[in-house]
Order: C-alpha cells, then sequence, then structure tokens
C-alpha cells in the first residue's frame, strides 16, 4: 500500500490565492494523502473558503485546525508536524501549488532510495503578467547525496534551496531529531534547513518541476520589515550558538563558512528590502558581535579568498563598513 502523506497549509491572508492552492491538491493523482489546513487565526475569509472547499468537496481526509491565538508561521509549522499521520510531510504555501503529479514522483523517489528529504525543482510565475522564471534552482550536480557529511556540505555551499516548502520530508526523522521550527520567527526556513542538515543521512533530487512558486507584491519576499531583520539577527545567533559547541573540527568550519554566508546575504536583503541606515547598521552591529574567521584562519588555505573577503568586509568598524557597504552596493 502506498505511504500515507501528511500534506501541512498555513491559513493566514491568503484569500485570493488559497482556492487555487486547495484545487492543486485535491487534483494530485497520489490518493493517499491527508490534509491539514492551519488557520492562524486569519483576519480575511481564507479560513471560511477554506471550510467550504472541504464541505463542498466531501473531503474526509482533510482537517481546518484553527489555532486559539495568532502565533506565527513557525508554529503552524510544528502543528502540521505534531499532526501528522503521514509517513511524509509535505509543506504547500497556500499562495502556491502543486503539479497533478506531483506528490506521487516525489513519493516513488522517496521509497526507492530510503532518502529522508525528496526534494524537487521549482517553477516560478510572476503575478499578474504569468511570466514563467528560475527560481531556486539545483546548483548540486549529484541526484543523491549520501551520507551526512555530503548533504552538509552542500548546503552550506548553495547546493539547493533552504525552502520548508517542496520537501518530502520523513516524519520520523524531524521526531527523532526534535527537528521542530523556533517559535517566534517568521523568517525560519534558513534555519530548520540548516538544523535539518546537521542530521540527514541522505538527501535525493527530483529533477522535474513539482512545486508552482507564484510571485506577487503581497509576497513576503517583497514585505521584509525590522522584524524581519530582527529574526535574521536570532537566526545568526543560533547558528553562531551551534558553530561554538561543534566539537568536530570538518563540521565547525562548515558551520562558519555558513554563518558568514548568512550575515553577507541577509545585510545586502536588508539594504535591498528598506534601504534604512538606522536598520542595516543594527544588523551590522549585532552580527560584528558574532564568531568571525580568526587571524590564523586567513593565512590558512582552509577558507577560500571569497569568503574571507564577506568576513572582513562585514567585520568593519559600524561606521567604516557602512560606508564600504554602500560603496560595494551603490557602483
Amino acid at each position: 500500500m502506498n505511504p500515507l502523506v501528511t500534506v501541512s497549509i498555513p491559513i493566514f491572508k491568503c484569500e485570493k490565492f488559497i482556492k487555487n492552492c486547495l484545487l492543486s491538491i485535491k487534483d494530485q493523482k497520489y490518493t493517499n494523502i491527508e490534509v491539514i489546513l492551519i488557520n492562524d487565526q486569519t483576519p480575511d475569509n481564507s479560513a471560511v473558503i477554506s471550510e467550504q472547499f472541504i464541505k463542498e468537496n466531501q473531503l474526509s481526509n482533510w482537517s481546518l485546525v484553527n489555532l486559539k491565538e495568532n502565533s506565527g508561521l513557525s508554529v503552524v509549522r510544528n502543528e502540521g508536524i505534531l499532526r501528522a499521520q503521514g509517513k511524509y510531510i509535505f509543506f504547500v504555501d497556500s499562495d502556491d501549488e502543486l503539479y497533478p503529479d506531483s506528490i506521487e514522483s516525489l513519493v516513488k523517489k522517496a521509497e526507492e532510495t530510503n532518502a529522508e528529504i525528496i526534494m524537487g525543482e521549482v517553477q516560478g510565475i510572476k503575478i499578474p503578467s504569468q511570466e514563467m522564471v528560475d527560481v531556486f534552482p539545483i546548483y548540486t550536480k549529484k541526484d543523491i547525496l549520501d551520507g551526512n557529511k555530503e548533504v552538509f556540505s552542500e548546503l552550506v555551499n548553495g547546493g539547493f534551496a533552504v525552502s520548508s516548502w517542496n520537501k518530502l520530508i520523513l516524519v520520523d526523522f524531524l521526531k527523532k531529531h526534535n527537528l521542530y521550527f523556533t517559535k517566534g520567527l517568521y523568517a525560519q526556513d534558513s534555519l530548520h534547513t540548516f538544523e535539518m542538515g546537521l542530521y540527514v543521512q541522505k538527501l535525493v533530487f527530483l529533477r522535474k518541476k513539482t512545486y508552482k512558486y507564484y510571485l506577487h507584491q503581497e509576497s513576503v519576499i517583497h514585505n521584509r520589515k525590522k522584524i524581519h531583520f530582527d529574526n535574521w539577527i536570532t537566526i545568526a545567533q543560533k547558528i553562531n550558538s551551534y558553530f561554538l559547541r561543534e566539537r568536530d573540527l570538518f563540521r565547525k568550519k562548515l558551520i562558519l563558512e555558513y554563518l558568514i554566508n548568512f550575515k553577507a546575504i541577509t545585510l545586502e536583503m536588508n539594504w535591498k528590502a528598506q534601504q534604512n541606515e538606522q536598520l542595516w547598521k543594527a544588523s551590522y552591529h549585532a552580527y560584528n558581535e558574532l564568531s568571525g574567521l580568526s587571524f590564523l584562519n586567513y593565512l590558512s588555505g582552509n577558507y577560500s579568498p571569497k569568503l574571507k573577503k564577506q568576513d572582513l568586509f562585514y567585520r568593519l568598524p559600524l561606521s567604516l563598513g557602512y560606508r564600504f557597504f554602500r560603496w560595494r552596493f551603490d557602483r
């Protein structure tokens, strides 16, 4: 018998998109699924639309869970994991869609390989133009990453996306290693994927489109604010804590590389989102207090010249660091 798959969908301010998302789940060729819709106290009609959809289509294996208070996406994701009855869980954002054979193809690959995580390709679609664009590409050349050393190395080197959605994940793997999302974080995907990367032994790529990612002005990616920048600081601090307590030198080196890259990427996204000097400086100051390359690391050939530059650029005195960043960004 085909294993049960739990599809978890957050419900919050998505009334424009939720019906198409739900239709794409209902129309899956793979039928042994349960769908958990988690209402994070949405202020619009998203939950009403979802409830009506379940009733009208008589979907006995679908449920709408109403949280008592607005708790954020991390709590919503965790609720999906805790309630999951399936062998696998698959997160779908409420403004996105799946292809009809997405779950079927992912499960087939998972059962063939016994991997903890299976990841397909993403098709970006701009709204309202419907222009197709490439987003979140898989750079890793190998279809199967076998062994934690290989998986974690590819994660740190940017071989695949850190999004939580579009990954078929073994539920027992998450529960065994207590891999739940950190409460209170809005930008939680990069941290959770990093934490999974510390434990996963096999990650497999399915080289076909399995997820439709819609790009529109209401997406979080277009609406980042101070709370997101503060979240990034919290994530960097947590990554730093993993670095400080790691004893394996190979893993310690990789964690430090991930931290340095995370600081560089999020400082640039911070500026692109708001171009607010004070907000940028607050993040820069917080990052400056975290771990970085030592003097001996700079002399060593163990770290790339690019990483050394990134580390140096973001560890200058605050005023100099800001001026230098603006010079590099604006040129």
